[in-house]
């Protein structure tokens, strides 16, 4: 079995070098870029299988980088991977893209588990998985309105 290909993007340093060691050390092969524009580039040159994007980044952020990825063939999965708690921003990455959504902080294990169960998604059950998590988010959004 050929190692998943996992582009860790963070810009803080101690989150970056935590996640390599732990998902090196569960067979993953770990790339890295501190910000959005080396991301892409990433993305681009070394086709992972799936990224792991912080949203709040300077310069060009984790939602510029899922809408850039639109149309790109072959398309890694992404997992947003933030601080940004609200509805609003978990429907903006599910709308932009985004193949599932994790707030920080995470334990480690359930990030493991949550990146098989992207990878082993076909195109179809994921589609389906962002409509039905888009139609919730709007659902309780209505509730509250």
């Amino acid at each position: 079995m050929t190692k998943r290909r996992v582009l860790i993007v963070d810009d803080e340093p101690s989150l970056l070098r935590l996640l390599q060691v732990t998902l090196q050390g569960e067979g993953y092969e770990i790339l890295l870029a501190s910000d959005g524009q080396t991301a892409l580039r990433r993305i681009r040159e070394e086709e992972p299988d799936v990224v792991l994007l912080d949203v709040m980044m300077p310069v060009v952020d984790g939602w510029q980088v899922l809408e850039s990825l639109d149309g790109l063939s072959p398309r890694p999965r992404v997992i947003c991977l933030t601080a940004k708690t609200s509805r609003r921003d978990q429907a903006k990455g599910w709308r932009l893209g985004a193949d599932d959504y994790l707030t920080k902080p995470f334990p480690v294990d359930r990030l493991i588990e949550l990146m098989d169960e992207v990878l082993a998604r076909s195109d179809a059950e994921q589609q389906r998985l962002r409509s039905d998590a888009l139609r919730k988010l709007d659902a309780d959004a209505d509730t509250e309105g």
